[in-house]
């Protein structure tokens, strides 16, 4: 097919992840044919230069986008969202939506109604996975649904070294991400776990040290890395995917939320090789689950008695497994599959 597009603009350089998902995805549809039509991908760290930067190329890319043409979007895109999809259905262009975040969902919108007229420019939309397909149904969406399943992470440093079970009996558990009460208040609630099988490796912003007492404690912070670094500091027997402010379930809205995205630290511990320790509600679990790729648990409560259970040879099993979905999320092979089965649809 040809006559693809998207638009790059500017994506702020952070120390958090939250531009990296962006960034791979335009990276990814280069190796699939799509044609940029703005100016090249930029990370200023200025709000005030990115905005200036992102209006003027998208502007021109707008200006450049042929007529009845297929253009990929990303979704968010606070500002430009409406311009550019209001250009593209007045050139009568076919829209392929991909969904990062819905913010109904994130808890961040109430307005529901509006959020979901935004996604009705869409002819394709590829969502995270069936849970959020089976929410934009209800929802009324028109638009073809596609499931990503999860999300790659590109990696340009291919060095993987298989981890290990445990040390000295004691199992690391990798936690990456927001490490602040607002979407991560169970860390501080760990130490009061009966637990004597696993110890918590902390990577990224906003730990608190004051809240735990270095004497009595499970947890060390390991540092603050950006997305496109942390691979190379990252080491540990399993990778944690939970949120919010409980230990018994993912509670509040960032917890909530699992039930129907997919995190994108899954697929960084998939990155370092990791097994994964999931809530079992999450909507990823079912794919976790399905490949045998770690363990699902209801609660915290039971990580102890589920890692003290574990053989070696079915630890082993799970990093192969985990080895051979790597290749595809380093590869970008999950979005192609997605785009190409969106395209399909066009077509």
């Amino acid at each position: 097919m040809t006559n693809l597009y998207y638009i790059s603009r500017n994506y702020k350089a952070t120390n958090s992840a939250a531009s990296k998902p962006k960034t791979d995805c335009e990276r990814i549809l280069d190796t699939m044919g799509f044609r940029n039509l703005g100016f090249k991908q930029t990370t200023y760290a200025s709000s005030a230069i990115g905005a200036i930067v992102s209006f003027f190329g998208i502007t021109k890319g707008l200006i450049r986008l042929p007529k009845n043409s297929t253009l990929a979007i990303q979704y968010p895109l606070s500002k430009y969202f409406k311009y550019i999809t209001t250009i593209a259905g007045i050139k009568k262009c076919k829209i392929v939506l991909i969904i990062h975040d819905v913010k109904y969902l994130m808890g961040k919108n109430r307005d529901i109604a509006r959020e979901m007229k935004k996604f009705s420019c869409a002819d394709v939309i590829i969502v995270h996975n069936d849970n959020m397909k089976k929410w934009f149904e209800q929802q009324g969406a028109t638009a073809k649904l596609i499931p990503l399943y999860m999300f790659d992470y590109l990696d340009d440093n291919n060095d993987y070294t298989a981890p290990e079970l445990s040390n000295n009996g004691l199992f690391d558990v990798v936690f990456a991400g927001g490490l602040g009460i607002a979407k991560s208040a169970f860390i501080y609630k760990l130490d009061a776990l009966k637990n004597n099988s696993f110890h918590l490796k902390l990577y990224g912003s906003g730990f608190i040290k004051n809240d735990v007492d270095p004497a009595n404690t499970i947890i060390s912070f390991e540092g603050m890395f950006s997305p496109d670094d942390v691979a190379k500091h990252i080491r540990g027997s399993f990778g944690l995917v939970w949120n919010g402010n409980s230990i018994d379930e993912c509670a509040g809205h960032f917890g909530q939320y699992l039930l129907y995205n997919n995190p994108h630290k899954t697929s960084l511990y998939l990155l370092c090789g990791l097994p994964i320790i999931i809530w079992d509600k999450a909507a990823i679990a079912a794919v976790i689950k399905e490949r045998q790729l770690g363990i699902c648990i209801s609660s915290l409560e039971e990580l102890d008695g589920k890692l003290k259970t574990l053989s070696n040879g079915d630890y082993q099993k799970m990093v192969k497994n985990v080895a051979e979905v790597r290749e595809q999320i380093i590869s970008g092979g999950f979005l192609k599959v997605a785009m190409e089965k969106a395209l399909l649809e066009l077509s």
